[in-house]
């Protein structure tokens, strides 16, 4: 880690210009500097023992840190709980805190510069700063809830009081920077940050754009239904998948109305539907890719005692999100005597435990993928200027909020206004006006939800306590109790549209016909209680089967199906399953994906083989194609080729999406839709439009991309025969520092696992995604709880434990958690130090 604190500093100037472009280069004398440059961090492992403080708690806390480098937070109180944990996660992940809030507030460019400026008004425009100032300031400062954050920033500033320049992290040294106070409303802009992440995409605008390319009728079946495979959160009486694999219309001709809408919300420099989308900024290819990494998401399971080889409930959880350095998680456990005694992983920035364990219960989560953002088309009396919007055929007075956003050095950078109407936010896209309504914008009180839950006993009281607070963004909540109940909902407030229509046209404005109507009742969100089956599983498909609810909830390229395919094949064929084979589960190499295409793509491959001169390295790759045994092993040979072939397979396919003048396409559909399209061989999707003199069909379209992919992979990693394309070597995890630092990033580590597996963690050159965190618990009598994570608990790298987890979560391997009741029941030979907190002395009779 020495050497990588070195080579930081020779990689500081092209730090500082990939984040404030070319402006001065931090002096690197005083990164240096052996008193309070980086070496300073490397004199420190964040691991230190810091004696007792008198300046924190009302009561006594003792915080006992494991080998693994978990704190084990023993207080009298609960608030003084969450002051300790406050205080050990700003020693840990201090920077990270900053980040992720300034994130959330879009406030990046006082940390980063100008070159956050697009991220910070982008985050503005979708009014996420507003609502959590509207919410901080609607909480009651006595509450429960508000005690709860302003004891949990207590904590944060205590740590960050006690330091000196040489301590601070690293980051903030090459940046210059100083860290700042936190407040408790960084932690609802830390809540919006999460919704965002997982709630925010505008189908709208992609069905908008796909009619105004190949029409209405083929958009709607490609964007506008229901997943063609069927395997649902809920489960379906058959207990079985349902496929139905239609065949899919022509491209036809650009529907008007669509293209004139398109037109005008792409009608000016920097505007149109992407300026609402995450990746506006990025080129079209790197935003495709982000995109379909990102459709990953998430696995969680459980298995009743009546399918469990111990006769107790098992629940396994592995959310898959970016993987970065430190980890998005930081594993905590809490103990407060009689009234807590809850462990398992945090967002550093959240009071609480975010996914873990109690004595009595364990919970995970993946994300629904609910359709909780619409749009309409407002209708404003000055164009260039607005003060008003029609509705109901009166003019309705705008709320303005002017933005003004800042350097390191409070210099203004920039300022803009920001419009509400009733809906929420309102935003010019080209030559019109769109405003937005978002649950996420709405939400406000998850925190009261996790706060509950952690004080439930039962499964069902767990998921009701949630559901009675949750807004977004809409998670499927999996929990198994020491009782053998196991169950599940996804949970969220989803929307219902006038009519019980769909969310899926951008609506008129002028009318509050076209307003929501309500929200489902908890009665019909999708969810299973004691299963008949014995086992339940989510990751990321279709909630609920739309023949047994058809009210809308989402469209097809929000769901991936060949995870849950996946995961339910095992637990199908398994009625006694034990933790180590949930523990295999997590990294199983198998892919129903890959057992579907594979063959489907050797079919036409040969055909084409046959037909006229076909590409001279056609032979090898079906030869190479047909001897992988569709496994994501890390030594296959396969897959590659696989994933190269079928990409390629896709850009030719989809050829209509891509508008004239561009070169990438403004829309993709999901991938299941390529079991109906191989099975229609001669459909007019096949013919590439850009090629008038031939008219392709699937066989000419996958043979030649088979070959292209070959031919392709030859260049880029040497001959297969020589040289194998082994997918460990050519498709490695590599997590990566917060600021892409790459000395301060994992190596590239080989794993098993794939696209469409239950480990689908993939790498771009911009991110990588994945099993951020995986857990195995087994509902006994005394819970024994299993789990890792990519990374390591420190955020410094010159820490022993900032990356110590990696060769165990590559390798599949799970930890044993500690789970003391009490100080002492840690043995001494796994306590790697202590800290101890007093009260103080004039805090006696403090409320606690």
């Amino acid at each position: 880690m020495l050497k990588a604190l070195a080579f930081s500093v020779l990689t500081a100037a092209a730090l500082w210009l990939s984040l404030v472009g070319a402006g001065p280069i931090p002096p690197l004398g005083p990164l240096l500097n052996p008193r309070v440059g980086l070496w300073a961090n490397a004199a420190d492992d964040g691991m230190r023992q810091r004696g007792v403080s008198g300046v924190l708690t009302t009561d006594s806390v003792v915080v006992r840190f494991d080998q693994r480098g978990v704190p084990h937070i023993f207080a009298r109180n609960e608030l003084d709980a969450f002051r300790a944990l406050g205080f050990v996660v700003a020693r840990d992940r201090l920077f990270q805190l900053e980040l992720q809030a300034r994130a959330g507030e879009g406030t990046l460019t006082e940390l980063v510069g100008d070159v956050a400026l697009s991220a910070d008004q982008e985050t503005r425009h979708l009014g996420m700063p507003h609502s959590a100032e509207q919410r901080w300031a609607a909480m009651d400062t006595t509450s429960r809830m508000a005690r709860v954050l302003q004891a949990y920033a207590d904590g944060i500033n205590a740590y960050r009081e006690l330091l000196t320049p040489a301590d601070y992290p690293v980051e903030y040294k090459l940046l210059r920077a100083t860290p700042r106070p936190w407040v408790p409303i960084h932690s609802l802009h830390l809540l919006n940050r999460m919704g965002y992440t997982l709630a925010h995409d505008p189908v709208e605008l992609n069905l908008l754009r796909a009619r105004a390319l190949v029409g209405d009728s083929a958009a709607r079946v490609l964007f506008d239904s229901d997943s063609p495979v069927q395997d649902p959160i809920q489960p379906a009486a058959r207990n079985a998948p349902r496929e139905a694999l239609g065949a899919i219309p022509a491209p036809g001709a650009p529907d008007p109305a669509a293209t004139k809408l398109v037109a005008q919300l792409t009608r000016g420099a920097r505007t149109g539907p992407l300026a609402w989308s995450r990746d506006a900024q990025l080129p079209a290819d790197e935003r495709e890719a982000l995109q379909q990494l990102r459709a990953f998401a998430s696995n969680n399971w459980a298995v009743a005692p009546s399918r469990s080889a111990s006769g107790h409930a098992l629940l396994a959880g592995d959310p898959h999100l970016e993987l970065t350095l430190p980890s998005i998680w930081y594993e905590v456990h809490l103990v407060v005597p009689g009234v807590m005694d809850v462990g398992g992983v945090t967002i550093p920035g959240l009071p609480g435990v975010t996914i873990g364990y109690t004595r009595a219960f364990a919970w995970s989560f993946t994300n629904t993928g609910a359709d909780v953002m619409d749009f309409w088309q407002e209708t404003v009396d000055n164009a260039a200027a607005p003060t008003a919007y029609e509705l109901d055929g009166s003019l309705q007075k705008l709320v303005t909020r002017v933005e003004t956003y800042r350097d390191a050095r409070g210099r203004t950078l920039a300022t803009d206004t920001v419009y509400y109407t009733h809906r929420g936010p309102m935003r010019r896209q080209g030559s019109t006006w769109l405003s937005m309504r978002w649950t996420v914008l709405e939400a406000g009180t998850e925190l009261q939800g996790f706060y509950a839950s952690m004080h439930a006993t039962t499964a069902q009281a767990f998921l009701d306590s949630l559901a009675a607070y949750y807004t977004a963004p809409a998670q499927n909540m999996i929990v198994a109790d020491t009782a053998g109940t196991i169950a599940i909902r996804s949970t969220g407030r989803f929307p219902i549209r006038a009519d019980s229509g769909r969310g899926t046209a951008i609506l008129d404005g002028r009318t509050r016909r076209s307003d929501w109507i309500g929200f489902r009742p908890v009665s019909r969100y999708p969810q299973a209680l004691r299963p008949a089956q014995g086992f339940l599983a989510s990751a990321n498909q279709q909630p609920i089967d739309p023949e047994s609810d058809p009210l809308y909830l989402g469209v097809d390229n929000h769901y991936e199906i060949w995870r849950a395919l996946q995961v339910n094949r095992l637990l199908r064929a398994d009625s006694a399953v034990t933790v180590d084979k949930m523990r295999r589960m997590h990294t199983d190499p198998g892919s129903v994906r890959a057992e579907r295409l594979v063959p489907a793509l050797l079919e036409a491959a040969r055909a084409r083989a046959g037909q006229g001169t076909p590409p001279a390295s056609l032979g090898k790759a079906i030869a190479l194609l047909a001897a992988w045994d569709m496994r994501y092993t890390r030594e296959n040979t396969g897959a590659r080729l696989f994933e190269t072939a079928l990409g390629r397979v896709t850009t030719q396919l989809y050829d209509e999406f891509i508008p004239t003048g561009d070169s990438t396409r403004a829309v993709t559909p999901s991938e299941s839709r390529l079991l109906q399209f191989f099975a229609q061989p001669a459909n007019a999707w096949w013919d590439d439009r850009r090629t008038a003199e031939v008219r392709e069909d699937r066989d000419r379209i996958v043979g030649d991309a088979l070959a292209w992919a070959y031919d392709t992979l030859v260049v880029q990693y040497g001959d297969p025969a020589q040289t194998p394309w082994t997918w460990g070597r050519v498709s490695p995890a590599r997590p990566q520092h917060l600021l892409r630092l790459a000395g301060f990033s994992a190596p590239e580590t080989p794993i098993d696992g794939g696209r469409g597996t239950l480990n689908p963690s993939v790498a771009s050159r911009r991110a990588n995604f994945g099993a951020s965190w995986r857990m195995v618990v087994e509902l006994g009598p005394q819970p024994i709880v299993r789990a890792t994570y990519p990374g390591g608990q420190s955020g410094n790298p010159a820490s022993p434990f900032y990356l110590d987890r990696l060769p165990l979560w590559a390798s599949g391997t799970l930890d044993s958690v500690r789970t003391p009741r009490t100080p002492d029941e840690l043995a001494p030979a796994d306590v790697r130090n202590t800290f101890t907190f007093a009260p103080r002395p004039a805090a006696t009779g403090a409320a606690k």
